[in-house]
């Protein structure tokens, strides 16, 4: 593999910003009575199979595993819809992560839906976390770090 350009080392700065939205959305999602940690990494993973973020998808699923997900649950997240693992809030968090991710309007309807599911704290803080996994998705897609080398 080529190697390419040491993001984190060229845009330490940008890079900083990133992480600080990270540190947020862990120190939300520990407090959240809605939202936990655990969601949010499934949500993280499932986006990052969407996006095919190979860097991504082995670093959410070590995270899970190491907060001590279910590895039935992370193999069957890719047809979550299809499957009785995931609570009625997990549902609504992946969904409005795959709404948000298709780049579809979010009408009055939907809006609703999930503010009655959520409440309106956590669904800014999951756009906000969906906006983040897009963006590392993509930074990673781009700089490819090594897939298999993170470690929890």
């Amino acid at each position: 593999m080529t190697l390419r350009a040491n993001y984190f080392e060229l845009a330490s700065k940008a890079m900083q910003i990133l992480i600080n939205q990270e540190s947020y959305l862990r120190e939300q999602f520990s407090i959240s009575e809605t939202l936990t940690v655990q969601t949010w990494e499934l949500v993280k993973l499932r986006l990052s199979q969407i996006n095919q973020c190979a860097f991504c998808i082995d670093m959410h699923s070590k995270e899970a595993l190491s907060q001590g997900e279910n590895q039935e649950r992370i193999i069957g997240l890719s047809a979550w819809r299809d499957m009785p693992f995931y609570s009625d809030t997990e549902i609504a968090a992946l969904n409005w992560a795959e709404h948000l991710n298709s780049g579809k309007a979010v009408d009055d309807n939907s809006y609703q839906k999930i503010v009655e599911a959520l409440g309106e704290q956590a669904v800014v803080d999951l756009t906000i976390a969906i906006n983040a996994i897009n963006s590392w998705n993509r930074i990673a897609k781009t700089f490819r770090p090594e897939v298999g080398s993170y470690k929890p």
